[in-house]
């Protein structure tokens, strides 16, 4: 049998090129290699987003048809509302008897996002979303969970919390470990180290070709270099960044041009959102058909949804017996 990997998005809106960079490609790569489950977590969402629900709701869909418009098969892969999963949401009450709110106050991950949203005082969904989040990777037995570095510690407090719960119950639920990207965060078209959708400075996979000209023109190039006549530095352009994740191929050559300045910051523009719009044009056909049947969409996540609480409540079930938390 295939090993399962478990992976999702937060259902806040539609998914960008970071994402795509991130986890979206690697995705479709690892669907015919692993049993694969796409999580789309509408409840972990709400932790920072509990005051805009119908932004949560509204994306559910627009998520899921940005992940099967890149290319994953729902004959391959599985993808799942995180809200219809009862044994998640009982997994995660269970597991918080084991974890302190010191552990999850000092991982550095959960400091880090509070600080990124200004939180002076976090609510207990926030600060125990690590728990919710260990919930999801094993309601399934992931064996696998690809993630960036800033996600080691969920990673890590999942391993600690799976082995204390094996230990005290006598359970087998899988011990997961995680698969790093070896692709780093895309940077926001503005040069912003992170892009991301409440910043404005994310390009998304539904964006027009028109929209992917405009985005590109706004970039952020060599600041110094004030006319065509004056070399460049790649190395402090974001455009070239792009460049670099997106057309690899003519990386050395675009160096070339820019530090001896044959080429001008307008015609390098012009050359990655002609690159990108490449990339993106399947994408869009593939999108244009799931918009235009979203009852098959509906019915891809209900399907997948059926089918992990197939998995879930025999794993639930199991667990609870061993817990003599039965009738």
């Amino acid at each position: 049998m295939k090993k399962r990997i478990l992976t999702g998005d937060r259902p806040t809106g539609r998914l960008h090129l970071g994402h795509y960079v991130g986890s979206l490609k690697s995705r479709v790569e690892l669907q015919d290699e692993f049993e694969e489950f796409i999580l789309i977590a509408d409840v972990q969402a709400l932790t920072t987003h509990f005051e805009h629900p119908e932004l949560i709701h509204d994306s559910i869909y627009q998520v899921a048809i940005d992940n099967l418009s890149v290319g994953l098969d729902p004959e391959k892969t599985t993808i799942i509302q995180q809200s219809m999963i009862p044994s998640i949401a009982e997994l995660t009450m269970f597991y918080s008897m084991l974890v302190t709110v010191n552990q999850l106050s000092h991982n550095p991950t959960i400091k880090t996002e509070a600080k990124n949203y200004g939180y002076k005082e976090m609510t207990y969904g926030f600060l125990g979303y690590p728990v919710s989040q260990s919930a999801d990777i094993t309601f399934c037995n992931a064996h696998l969970v690809p993630v960036g570095e800033d996600q080691i510690p969920h990673i890590e407090m999942t391993r600690k919390i799976v082995r204390k719960f094996n230990d005290l119950y006598h359970t087998e639920i899988v011990e997961p470990e995680y698969k790093l990207s070896s692709v780093g965060r895309l940077c926001g078209i503005d040069g912003n180290a992170k892009m991301g959708k409440s910043l404005g400075n994310a390009i998304y996979l539904s964006d027009s070709p028109e929209e992917i000209v405009r985005k590109v023109k706004s970039g952020v190039t060599d600041t110094n270099r004030i006319s065509v006549k004056i070399p460049g530095n790649p190395d402090v352009c974001t455009i070239y960044k792009y460049h670099q994740a997106f057309n690899a191929e003519e990386c050395p050559n675009i160096t070339s041009m820019c530090k001896n300045a044959q080429i001008g910051c307008v015609a390098c523009k012009k050359l990655l959102a002609e690159k990108l719009n490449s990339i993106l044009e399947p994408i869009r056909e593939k999108r244009a058909y799931y918009e235009s049947h979203i009852d098959e969409v509906k019915q891809i996540v209900s399907e997948g949804t059926k089918k992990a609480n197939a998995i879930g409540n025999e794993n639930i079930a199991k667990i609870k017996e061993k817990m003599h938390v039965v009738m």
